[in-house]
């Protein structure tokens, strides 16, 4: 399938672009299979073009158009009619990372060929159409920056403190479960017959797996999905064996459930549920409910509203942040996690959690969790591993999540910001903790804007499982490369950061919550002030920046 029959007009002279913040620039716009292009026209004096807008077509959340009738135009001196001039017509662009752009085009049916066709390319079905497979950057061979097994690694560091677990290789071309890695870490007492059986007693068979092993109190973080009790309260021994083994001889441990009682209750009805007390005895349930799906979507696209709404006055403005209940749910995300860590670290106990799929609010709880208990988590690198073994590796299906974003407006499908709510929770914690993150604000921004449209593959797909079938790693460039290049990871540092061994402990305050400034209103506050701070920082440090 060839994307040139979805481009109606390719070339169309005189475009005016406007942007907050940046000087209206005029131009001409072209329209390829990927991309949006706007070339400035020559300044008087030279004859070199300026390239002003170099737009990815799924970087569009939202297109948008409208048209100026200016029709027959009468004659000042006689007040005859007189010219007859044509529509003309503005598309507004509202991306995935909250840019609005605005195009004023002077003529009305390229303006509706401008906006039919940005609307057909931003919204492909075929993931081997969309630009990652494409990409070829100078200087760049496919395959390399690709992250090393992070599984492999993990289970080494593990290996070398505790002997209780072991790498299975059950899911060996994902026969198991298809939104597993092919290789999970189980304990060492289970055997890949066990782990199939409880395997068929969790939803989407996503069964119990290890997610991080806390050395000091020698306790796990455990996830899954729920598991299926059904109205006829069905039970599996060996699922009961597996969350028995995992406790590693201690006496207790908590199943922290992310959905209300009522929920898990009501779950039953279709097949699901939660862990019975009598069939897991050592076990207690703890209900921690966090918004998903559709509400949480919604307070997403409620918060972008009042953040572009600049007619709204202090106070008004303050009322709507607080009702769009963004801030909220990052309170509920951080105190579930530190709930679990509390467990861990203070308690000395082993936590599983899990809520109805386990493969959205659960892995950002253990993901917090993680960014809280561990330093390891707050370096460069173990956080990009933690997100590669978390997210990508654990089944989050990015290409779902994150096909719309605040924009998004009407009936979703199946578009969550879980990925967004998660880095918004960490830039919380490096606002709290300012030394405790090796890396800064920018690389958190980085991330949430690849998550919803990249160059790169690394957060296509929804499992590995998919990723596998189209080849992503063979076929297209990794993001993480490009980051960990001398020059960009120079930029993504934390000038402050002194390494923490101890946890850190998130405050839920409301004081102590805070609106991302830094991803909700990059484009509506200029932020010349904070690269001159952050360029002022290193200088104070003894170091070049650059």
């Amino acid at each position: 399938m060839e994307l040139s029959h979805l481009v109606q007009s390719s070339q169309v002279e005189n475009v005016r672009m406007c942007c907050p913040l940046i000087p209206p620039v005029t131009g001409t716009l072209c329209v390829s299979s990927h991309h949006l292009i706007l070339s400035a026209n020559p300044v008087e004096g030279t004859k070199q073009e300026k390239c002003e807008l170099w737009l990815l077509h799924c970087a569009v959340d939202s297109v948008e158009k409208s048209v100026h009738n200016i029709g027959m135009l009468k004659s000042k001196e006689s007040g005859k009619d007189g010219e007859l001039r044509s529509s003309s017509g503005t598309v507004t662009l509202k991306c995935k990372d909250l840019q609005v752009i605005d195009l004023e085009i002077p003529d009305m049916e390229e303006t509706f060929n401008v906006a039919r066709s940005v609307q057909a390319l931003s919204k492909l079905d075929n993931i081997s159409l969309s630009y990652p497979f494409f990409f070829r950057p100078a200087g760049c061979k496919l395959g390399k920056g690709w992250p090393r097994d992070t599984m492999e690694t993990f289970y080494h560091k593990l290996k070398a403190q505790t002997d209780a677990w072991r790498l299975s290789h059950v899911n060996e071309n994902f026969k198991v479960c298809p939104s597993y890695p092919e290789k999970i870490i189980v304990p060492v007492s289970c055997s890949d017959y066990s782990l199939r059986r409880s395997a068929a007693f969790r939803q989407g068979r996503r069964f119990p797996v290890l997610s991080y092993y806390h050395p000091r109190s020698r306790t796990v973080l455990l996830r899954s999905a729920q598991p299926l009790v059904g109205p006829n309260q069905h039970c599996s021994g060996d699922d009961e064996m597996l969350l028995d083994a995992a406790l590693m001889g201690n006496l207790r441990g908590f199943i922290i459930d992310i959905r209300t009682e009522q929920e898990a209750k009501q779950a039953r009805s279709s097949g699901g549920g939660t862990e019975n007390k009598e069939r897991y005895p050592k076990w207690s349930v703890l209900y921690r409910p966090l918004v998903r799906g559709q509400a949480l979507h919604s307070s997403l696209t409620r918060l972008v509203g009042t953040c572009y709404d600049t007619y709204l006055g202090r106070n008004h403005w303050l009322s709507k942040l607080q009702a769009s209940q963004w801030l909220s749910h990052i309170k509920e995300a951080l105190s579930t996690a530190g709930l679990a860590a509390e467990c861990i670290e203070r308690e000395g106990t082993s936590v599983l959690i899990h809520g109805e799929e386990g493969a959205n609010n659960t892995l950002m709880v253990t993901s917090l969790a993680q960014v809280i208990l561990s330093p390891d988590c707050r370096t460069m690198v173990g956080f990009q591993d933690l997100i590669e073994r978390e997210w990508l590796q654990a089944g989050h299906p990015f290409q779902l999540r994150c096909a719309r974003s605040g924009w998004a407006q009407g009936r979703l499908q199946q578009e969550s910001p879980n990925f967004l709510l998660f880095l918004d929770c960490c830039w919380q914690l490096a606002h709290q903790f300012p030394m405790a993150m090796e890396f800064n604000e920018k690389l958190l921004c980085t991330l949430a804007t690849h998550a919803y449209s990249s160059e790169y593959g690394t957060f296509l797909c929804n499992n590995e499982k998919e990723r596998n079938i189209y080849k992503v790693r063979e076929k297209t460039h990794s993001l993480w490369g490009t980051l960990n290049s001398f020059r960009q990871r120079k930029s993504l540092i934390n000038p402050v950061y002194q390494g923490n061994p101890l946890a850190i402990w998130p405050s839920v305050a409301p004081q102590s919550i805070q609106l991302w400034e830094g991803f909700f209103l990059r484009y509506l506050i200029p932020k010349e002030h904070r690269e001159m701070s952050w360029q002022r920082t290193w200088e104070l440090i003894g170091e070049d920046p650059y």
